[in-house]
């Protein structure tokens, strides 16, 4: 088992910081034109308009559902998000993500989701689950994995979604629900309660991962299974073609810097199994993947996924870094953009063939837990 935790009394760093901790359920122009992959849709970036209020309010989330005291008054504060930078924020836990929530943003989310379905050759999970009955999704985003397990893969079972953001759809299969939650927080769920866990993309955004698997260990049922699916921000290469000096070196030695400014690394790809294997989860397999920056490789399966990755990156690398930038780096906006623009230039290489390294480790629950 991990360590005791430490004190949840004092947060790690955060943007702009609040008190409420409770679940509630609920630029720069292109050059040239970056390549779109074959089966993708015509996706525009919304535009602002010059009249964009300080703070937006979204009517898709049911305030009704909310339960408790003060319930206006609290949906009223989730629901009014910040804008910084012409980027939509979240309002709960505000600050704790360095990621908007505004359309662009979901979009992006999305991107990835069908980028892992082509990784994981269309599967939404490599854990050997049989036929459970509670799923959890830790940090779901628009909810689309916490959906298609729902209505597709689990049809009897109960699957939860959480999140910062209410911004996932009003209409969902009947046994799908979202809650507002912060999970770096002490769980609310009851303990050995879940038969998978599911975690995707949370790198930056956990102050203390040991922490959180044991969280996950303490709601997992005895036998239960615990996912989680995580890549690297320091592209490298096989080849040599990303020399030590390349763009690309910087890049990912700025996006780990400021992760340990604002407290929550990135690195956790290659820290999950030993993370899991300390908490107490057995049978702990790891599976490596790799994410091309751009459509450079010659394998079918691995040019798809770089071109969607180069889309990816080229139209979600401001939301992906402009607050950790500003905002915990105390650059200029200005410089911020300077750098994302040199990042959306470099995409176009093809001459470097980089991508992102990615880990999917999954674990067990002993049936007899000590």
């Amino acid at each position: 088992m991990a360590d005791p935790a430490p004190s949840r009394s004092v947060d790690s760093f955060s943007l702009h910081s609040t008190g409420q901790d409770s679940a509630i359920q609920v630029s720069e122009a292109a050059e040239q034109p970056v390549p779109v992959p074959a089966d993708s849709q015509d996706h525009a970036a919304p535009q602002e308009p010059d009249n964009q209020p300080d703070y937006v309010s979204d009517s898709g989330f049911d305030s009704g559902s909310l339960l408790g005291d003060e319930t206006d008054t609290l949906a009223s504060s989730i629901m009014h998000y910040r804008m910084e930078n012409g980027r939509q924020y979240h309002a709960y836990r505000d600050g704790a993500y360095w990621g908007p929530n505004d359309e662009l943003a979901k979009e992006i989310l999305d991107f990835a989701h069908h980028m892992y379905l082509l990784t994981l050759d269309h599967k939404l999970h490599l854990a050997p689950i049989k036929n459970p009955q509670r799923i959890l999704d830790v940090g779901t985003g628009t909810g689309i994995w916490a959906i298609d397990m729902a209505a597709d893969q689990y049809p009897s079972a109960t699957v939860i979604g959480t999140d910062l953001s209410p911004i996932q759809p009003e209409w969902v299969p009947p046994n799908c629900m979202f809650e507002i939650d912060d999970v770096t927080l002490d769980w609310t769920f009851p303990p050995d309660h879940f038969d998978f866990i599911h975690i995707r993309e949370l790198f930056g955004c956990v102050p203390d991962w040991d922490f959180f698997f044991e969280e996950a260990y303490n709601h997992t049922k005895p036998g239960g299974w615990i996912e989680i699916v995580e890549h690297s921000v320091q592209p490298t290469s096989d080849d040599g073609s990303q020399g030590p000096d390349h763009f690309f070196h910087l890049w990912g030695q700025t996006v780990i810097e400021m992760g340990q400014k604002f407290g929550k690394s990135f690195t956790i790809w290659n820290e999950a199994k030993e993370r899991m294997e300390k908490a107490g989860f057995v049978d702990v397999t790891e599976i490596t993947y790799k994410w091309p920056m751009n459509g450079w490789p010659e394998d079918k399966k691995l040019k798809n996924i770089g071109r969607w990755n180069q889309l990816r990156l080229h139209e979600g690398i401001e939301g992906f870094m402009i607050r950790l930038l500003t905002q915990v780096g105390g650059w200029s906006v200005p410089r911020a953009q300077v750098f994302l623009a040199e990042m959306r230039r470099e995409l176009r290489n093809y001459k470097v063939h980089a991508y992102l390294p990615g880990t999917v480790v999954y674990g067990r629950k002993p049936l007899r837990s000590s």
